[in-house]
């Protein structure tokens, strides 16, 4: 072999190979002194409470058009609204309900737990706020959005009378309304007791008044409801309709108490007759995992409705109950004439179906 072959063979490959590896040294360099730091990340899983809001009680959470809204007990205002598109991160966007909105004018304090119905092409909020006499009353707004602004569409009801009303809820059974309430234990005294009770009515077909008179259809009776204190309460119904019956979500217990919990009851019909599951509580406090009165709740589905969640509050300090609360939400499912509730949860837990992932930031 004469000297150019050897240099060919032997000195050629490695001249060759010397500057590629130069290259990418320096490619390297530069490239790490140009790369964008990522804030973002992508998560499979959610963990209660929800989007760090915090301060708010009796959430309620509409999906409609493809997107969630969440109303809450959340300032002396009226309602603030959040919008989510996956259920679980959530952006404040503003009052949904003003008092303040010249169309309104109305409510010296205590809105309390709005929510809201789609129903003939409109959106109706009902909720509770102190009327000009002294006592809570129930009133009804509109709103072409989702996102408001509520306008009041009719008077408020019971003016006439010294009671309270609370926590309402309307429910749309294909060609009636009807309008599931509370008489308030402020008001409501039996026996020298204060006790809370759900009533039941039907609505007019345009939301503005009740037919008829209406109905006292539960009221605190088991022992997880502290039926040996003066005070006791069954608050906060919720009526959705599964298989042909009917379900009644309510909570007992005081809602600054770790014992706030929720319990259901079933009818064949609207208005009743109600019977309480003997399952009750089926949500309830976890002194292990800090949850601390778990209550006034709602149920909404998945992005793809392949799901039932919960929805519902907890309080913000654990060792200090108090109406600072939080939103949380966990898994629900029929299984013929039961609830069961997969929760309450502290952990990272499967996002809703139909949603793949979320992204987050990383800041």
């Amino acid at each position: 072999m004469d000297k150019t072959q050897l240099f060919r063979k032997i000195f050629l490959p490695i001249f060759l190979i010397i500057p590629f590896f130069i290259s990418l040294s320096c490619s390297g360099k530069n490239d790490m002194s140009k790369q964008p730091v990522s804030t973002n990340d992508t998560l499979r899983t959610y963990t209660n409470p929800l989007s760090n809001i915090t301060n708010i009680g009796d959430p309620y959470i509409l999906k409609a058009n493809n997107m969630y809204y969440m109303y809450a007990t959340s300032s002396d205002m009226g309602f603030k609204v959040w919008q989510s598109s996956n259920l679980i991160d959530w952006a404040e966007k503003g009052l949904a309900l003003n008092k303040n909105d010249a169309s309104n004018q109305w409510g010296n304090g205590n809105f309390w737990a709005p929510e809201v119905k789609f129903y003939n092409n409109k959106y109706y909020m009902s909720y509770s706020a102190v009327s000009p006499n002294g006592k809570m009353k129930i009133r009804i707004a509109r709103s072409d959005s989702p996102l408001g602004p509520f306008i009041n569409w009719c008077e408020p009801f019971f003016q006439s009378d010294d009671f309270s009303y609370i926590d309402s809820d309307i429910f749309i059974d294909t060609d009636k309304v009807y309008l599931y309430f509370v008489k308030d234990c402020s008001t409501n005294i039996l026996n020298g007791k204060h006790i809370s009770q759900i009533c039941a009515a039907q609505l007019d077909t345009d939301l503005k008044g009740i037919i008829g008179t209406p109905q006292m259809i539960l009221s605190p009776d088991q022992t997880w409801e502290g039926i040996t204190q003066e005070w006791q309460w069954n608050e906060g119904p919720y009526v959705i309709k599964n298989n042909n019956l009917y379900y009644l979500l309510y909570s007992a217990n005081v809602y600054n108490s770790q014992d706030y919990s929720v319990g259901y009851a079933t009818a064949t019909s609207p208005l009743g007759n109600w019977t309480k599951s003997t399952d009750n509580p089926i949500l309830k406090k976890d002194i292990a995992l800090k949850v601390s009165g778990p209550g006034h709740c709602c149920i909404t589905t998945s992005p793809d409705d392949k799901e039932f969640f919960i929805v519902y509050h907890t309080h913000t300090f654990f060792e200090a109950p108090s109406g600072n609360r939080n939103l949380c939400i966990d898994r629900l499912n029929f299984n013929r004439s039961k609830i069961t509730v997969a929760g309450p949860t502290r952990t990272p837990e499967p996002l809703p179906s139909g949603i793949p992932y979320r992204i987050i930031s990383k800041n």
